[in-house]
């Protein structure tokens, strides 16, 4: 089989198990249910399930990088496996008469031992198949992270249907079991390029170059990168968490509401490829153009009270806060090289942590001292989206050829 067609086939396999590992961002589906068997639950008790979950699937991305120097992905992406079994199988173990424990084991079990098994599967994937993409590394990052983004919905909607027939305990056995054969068959396909005869030893080691990452941390470039990142990543989840409840208060269904996160998947797939066309300078421009449309947008929503703009700028809104993630994987790549890239890209991920903190905290705020308004929040991810947007004129373009 050629390489060309191995390639697509690596990029398929990797979608397909990203799809699967998604289904972390997928907590909301399970509050319910959790909190009709634990009646003591508060609501933040079983939202912090969630924040340890995103703590350690940064965490666990950081050791998978770290890993990839020592040991093939195919055995990272079983480490992962059995990280994920036992964590959900485990879950589906717990005491409906002991609240205090079970508590506890969720956190470790759904907490821990998921959120970094997903880190792990998900830099794994990533950073190998990209390793085949070198000439078209925004659009396979595109695609898969279409995967990861849709795992919510695309397989939300059914658990949530599983768990209304079965249980929920249940269903996490059935998830325990099913992601981990999806984890382990899956991995026969996610491997490194291979290397053709013939090739001189240069071109047989294109992994051969690029930055440290304690190289990388010392330049200023990265570091205004990750600001970036962060400005814009916050600017979107001001309204990314509350799309549905924006929508309704300004006479939305709130079924329409949730079409900022098909646009958060589309937007994925634009950037990638637009990446590959146009590399970091035009990439970051329009991106940044996206969040700045939408704030601009749902200003003057809440300001005419009208509905349409209120609609477009949750698509815009959807499609920013979908290229940040790829232009993370992709201008990591492009400008730090290749040969440590499973580790800074890890790095780079870290700066989901603060924005997930950052922009939730600041809509609350805002919101409570409007007394229910949304024109603050709007008007923030004007400012949040304009300081970025100056931010990203630092950027330098800068490409690793070490």
């Amino acid at each position: 089989m050629g390489a060309s067609v191995n390639r697509w086939i690596k990029l398929i396999a990797g979608t397909f198990m990203l799809l699967f590992l998604g289904l972390l961002y997928a907590w909301s589906i399970f509050n319910a249910p959790f909190k009709s068997v634990y009646e003591s639950w508060t609501v933040s008790q079983l939202s912090m399930t969630f924040t340890i979950s995103m703590i350690f699937f940064c965490l666990g991305a950081f050791v998978a990088g770290n890993l990839a120097k020592k040991i093939s992905t195919q055995n990272i992406l079983r480490i992962a496996a059995v990280k994920l079994f036992v964590g959900f199988f485990g879950v589906s173990m717990l005491n409906p008469e002991d609240s205090a424990m079970s508590l506890i084991l969720l956190y470790i079990l759904y907490g821990f031992l998921c959120g970094s098994g997903v880190g792990m599967g998900y830099n794994a994937i990533i950073s190998t198949v990209n390793k085949s993409f070198a000439d078209r590394a925004g659009l396979a990052s595109g695609v898969m992270l279409l995967g990861f983004g849709l795992g919510g919905i695309v397989l939300g909607g059914t658990v949530g249907s599983v768990i209304e027939k079965i249980g929920l305990f249940p269903t996490f056995r059935i998830l325990g079991i099913l992601i981990a054969v999806v984890l382990f068959v899956g991995s026969i396909f996610i491997t490194p390029p291979p290397v053709e005869p013939g090739k001189t030893v240069e071109q047989k080691k294109p992994d051969d170059f690029g930055y440290t990452a304690s190289e990388m941390i010392r330049e200023k470039s990265f570091w205004i990168f990750v600001v970036w990142t962060i400005l814009l990543n916050s600017a979107s989840l001001l309204v990314i968490n509350s799309a549905a409840t924006i929508a309704v208060s300004f006479g939305i269904p709130a079924v329409l509401g949730l079409i900022v996160s098909l646009f958060n998947g589309i937007g994925r797939v634009i950037h990638g490829a637009f990446f590959d066309r146009f590399k970091e300078k035009k990439s970051t421009l329009l991106n940044t153009s996206f969040v700045l449309c939408a704030g601009i947008l749902l200003t003057l929503g809440a300001f005419f009270n009208a509905a349409p703009f209120i609609l477009l700028g949750l698509i815009f809104s959807g499609l920013g806060y979908g290229g940040t993630p790829t232009l993370a994987s992709t201008v990591i790549l492009d400008r730090f090289g290749p040969k440590n890239y499973a580790v800074n890209f890890s790095i780079a991920n870290f700066s989901l942590a603060p924005a997930a903190i950052i922009g939730p905290m600041i809509s609350s705020v805002l919101i409570e001292k409007s007394g229910g308004a949304y024109n603050s929040t709007f008007w923030m991810i004007i400012i949040l989206a304009a300081v970025a947007m100056v931010l990203r004129l630092f950027l330098k373009e800068q490409h690793a050829h070490k």
